[in-house]
């Protein structure tokens, strides 16, 4: 006759029902949102939308450039939720006929928004829907993009992400990929 030793059994219970949790909140959209937040989202959206953008590349982008703080201001001088310089929110402006540019307009989202996403979109078409190109851009400027693909010093893709001269941008890449296909995943 078997004994059942009734703590044992309890206490293997117990550990079951914990695993059971943590494979639960693992494997939880919810909970992983809590950490992937997306606040603008309905703006970025919109905006996304009407410049051609993947809104989850917009999402991925806003995250890693400001953790999707409005008044972050790099040591560049990049301004606002999508980290974008003055001088490039000048010439958007005048792009898309935006009147009346003032840089102290970049802390507000939906200018900011507007403006870089733009500069995104306009990135994406003049490396032909090349998004690593684009990104590698919107971080290093479009020059040194330009003169890195035309030498052949790297060729423009995620597989070749290691010959990217520069480090940040080599990690800005990965970060901003990563973040894309998390926010799909969660959001989509």
């Amino acid at each position: 006759m078997m004994v059942v030793n009734i703590r044992r059994l309890r206490g293997l219970i117990i550990i079951l029902l914990i695993l059971f949790g943590i494979v639960y909140f693992l494997q939880a959209k919810w909970f992983w949102r809590i950490f992937y937040p997306w606040p603008y989202k309905q703006d970025m959206i919109e905006v996304a939308v009407n410049s051609g953008v993947d809104p989850f590349l917009l999402a991925a982008v806003t995250k890693v450039e400001s953790g999707f703080d409005p008044y972050a201001c790099s040591s560049a001088g990049a301004v606002g939720l999508m980290q974008v310089m003055p001088d490039t929110a000048g010439w958007v402006s005048q792009q898309i006929g935006f009147k009346d540019f003032h840089v102290d307009l970049l802390y507000q989202p939906e200018v900011n928004l507007q403006i870089g996403c733009w500069y995104l979109s306009n990135l994406l078409n003049e490396f032909d829907g090349n998004m690593a190109a684009a990104l590698a851009a919107y971080n290093a400027g479009r020059g040194n993009v330009s003169t890195w693909l035309s030498s052949g010093q790297w060729k423009g893709t995620k597989k070749d992400l290691k010959n990217i001269p520069f480090p940040e941008t080599r990690e800005y890449l990965k970060l901003v990929f990563r973040n894309y296909e998390i926010y799909r995943y969660l959001y989509e």
